[in-house]
C-alpha cells in the first residue's frame, strides 16, 4: 500500500460515493469524467482493494469503499476546516465559520442573529449547515453548534443558554372546525402532528411525551419545519417552540398545564478555536441573540 495517498483521491471517491457515477462526481467537483475515472483507479491501486462494482444503477460501492467512508469524510470536514482557518489570516475578523443547528432554530430564530453579525463584520462568511444530526465538533464538521444537549466532550468550549419552552399549539382554523381539547385524553380525537421515525433525541423525551406515540400521530414528518408548516396551516395540532408561537396571533397554547418540555440550549465550539476572532465574535453573537430567544419564551 502506498505510503502518501494525496487528498483529491480521496475528495473523488467521495464524490462517486454521494453521486453514484462518474460522471456525476465530476460535475459536482468541477473535474472531467476522464480524470474523475483515474483517481478511482489510482486510489484502488494505492489501497490494493477493489472500491466499486458497476451494475445498471451505476457504481455500487463494496464493503471497503463504505468502510473508508467514515474516514474520508472525517479527512474533507478536516479539509474544509484547514479551508476556514486560511481565509480568516488577516487583520479583523475575516473569513468563513460554519455553524450547526437544528432545522428550527436555523430557520426561525438564527437568521436575524446572523444578519446582524454580518453587519457588524462585512468580511466574515458564515456556513449555516441545518440538521437534526449532532454535529462532530471534533472532527471539525462544523466551527460553532446550537446544541439542545449539554456537550460531554472536555476538549469543547461551552456556554449554556438556558431552556427553551416546548408547548402543544393549533392554529385557530382548526379549533373552530374541530374544538378546543380541555384534557389529554382527548387527543385521541384530534388530528396530532408528529414524527415518522423515532431518533434518539424522541427516545430521550419518551417520559415526557407519555401518550405521544407514532400510532397515535395523524400526520407524520421527520422534518421540524414540515410539523411546523402543518401546524401553522390548521391541519392539526402539535408541538413547537412557544417563542415562535407567540410570533402568531393565530396559533393558540393548548393544555398549558398539562404539556410542557423544557430543551436545555448551548453554544459549543472546539477549545482551539476560542482565539479565533472570527469563531469568537461569531459564539458571542450567538451567545447573545439565543439568550434574547429564551427570555421571550420565559
Amino acid at each position: 500500500m502506498a505510503s502518501t495517498i494525496g487528498w483529491e483521491l480521496y475528495r473523488t471517491f467521495l464524490g462517486v460515493l454521494k453521486e453514484g457515477s462518474l460522471s456525476g462526481a465530476a460535475r459536482a467537483l468541477g473535474i472531467t469524467q476522464p480524470t474523475a475515472g483515474r483517481h478511482v483507479v489510482a486510489l484502488e491501486q494505492a489501497l490494493g482493494v477493489p472500491l466499486f462494482t458497476r451494475s445498471q444503477l451505476g457504481l455500487m460501492p463494496t464493503e471497503a469503499a463504505l468502510a473508508l467512508r467514515g474516514h474520508a469524510e472525517a479527512m474533507e470536514s478536516m479539509a474544509a476546516s484547514l479551508e476556514r482557518v486560511a481565509s480568516s489570516q488577516g487583520d479583523g475578523v475575516r473569513g468563513a465559520v460554519r455553524i450547526s443547528a437544528s432545522e428550527v432554530i436555523g430557520v426561525e430564530v438564527l437568521p436575524p442573529i446572523l444578519a446582524r453579525l454580518r453587519r457588524q463584520h462585512p468580511q466574515l462568511q458564515i456556513e449555516l449547515m441545518l440538521s437534526n444530526r449532532v454535529q462532530d465538533l471534533l472532527q471539525r464538521e462544523a466551527d460553532i453548534a446550537v446544541r439542545m444537549l449539554a456537550p460531554k466532550q472536555e476538549q469543547l468550549v461551552a456556554r449554556r443558554i438556558g431552556q427553551i419552552e416546548l408547548g402543544l399549539h393549533a392554529h385557530q382554523d382548526y379549533l373552530a372546525r374541530q374544538g378546543t381539547p380541555q384534557t389529554l385524553a382527548e387527543l385521541a380525537t384530534h388530528s396530532v402532528i408528529g414524527y415518522d421515525q423515532s431518533t434518539a433525541f424522541i427516545r430521550g423525551l419518551a417520559k415526557s411525551l407519555q401518550g405521544f406515540t407514532r400510532d397515535s400521530f395523524a400526520l407524520r414528518a421527520d422534518s421540524d419545519l414540515a410539523q411546523l408548516a402543518l401546524i401553522r396551516s390548521g391541519a392539526g395540532l402539535g408541538i413547537c417552540q412557544v417563542a415562535l408561537a407567540r410570533r402568531d396571533p393565530a396559533l393558540h397554547r393548548l393544555l398549558r398545564g398539562q404539556f410542557s418540555l423544557q430543551l436545555e440550549t448551548w453554544v459549543t465550539m472546539h477549545e482551539d478555536l476560542r482565539n479565533s476572532p472570527r469563531c469568537r465574535v461569531t459564539f458571542d453573537a450567538l451567545v447573545e441573540g439565543l439568550q434574547q430567544h429564551v427570555a421571550v419564551t420565559g
